[in-house]
């Protein structure tokens, strides 16, 4: 994986009213800049207004997500809500909570099984676009690697765990966290300090940012 660092340019900064914005994401909904590349053809997944205060940056949907239209509509958005103790309401209340992913559409399967990484040209094209309108958000949730790797640059650790492990350095702007998906049952039984130490700090900044 490549540390690639968020751009600084604002080339979004001009959208100063949500029907800009909207303007703004029915671009990135109508993107087809890799549809080559997509087995199931391109449908970019995303939720923001510009009043978010709560944003996640998670990795890509996966199939059940492609097929809805959903974000985080799967047993990892189970999981993640779990963890911030928010009732799918709230989540899915795209006035307070942003949801857009390092890349918007499904990649695909690896040769393992599992998902592709998230096409390297989303990310580059949209980010620093939707980012610089959603200047109300006080929380930024990096979930993964992929996440941490864009937005943390040479910031983040070698491993998503160690760079996990390290959340404190990234207040108040970033929080990073392991993607929610099944495997993460082990990881937290070997990293106990996940759920006494990160999640309740977690839920308070979370809680403090929607209630701000």
């Amino acid at each position: 994986m490549t540390a690639t660092p968020a751009p600084t340019s604002r080339p979004g900064a001009g959208v100063t009213d949500q029907d800009g914005f909207d303007r703004l994401l029915a671009r990135a909904r109508g993107c087809r800049i890799c549809e080559k590349y997509l087995p199931l053809g391109p449908r970019p997944v995303l939720r923001a207004r510009r009043s978010a205060r709560l944003l996640i940056v998670g990795q890509a949907p996966g199939t059940k997500v492609h097929e809805s239209g959903i974000p985080w509509n799967d047993r990892s958005g189970d999981r993640l809500r779990r963890w911030l103790a928010m009732d799918r309401e709230t989540f899915y209340d795209d006035r307070q909570v942003a949801i857009v992913p390092m890349g918007l559409c499904y990649p695909g399967r690896d040769a393992n099984g599992g998902d592709r990484p998230p096409r390297p040209e989303c990310a580059p094209e949209w980010h620093p676009k939707i980012l610089s309108a959603l200047d109300r958000v006080a929380l930024i949730l990096l979930v993964g690697g992929y996440a941490q790797a864009y937005y943390l640059g040479p910031r983040r650790d070698r491993t998503v765990t160690r760079t996990v492990a390290r959340w404190r350095e990234f207040l108040p702007r970033y929080l990073p966290t392991p993607h929610p998906s099944w495997r993460t049952t082990a990881w937290v039984r070997r990293n106990p300090w996940f759920e006494t130490d990160l999640l309740p700090e977690l839920r308070r900044r979370v809680d403090a940012a929607l209630a701000s």
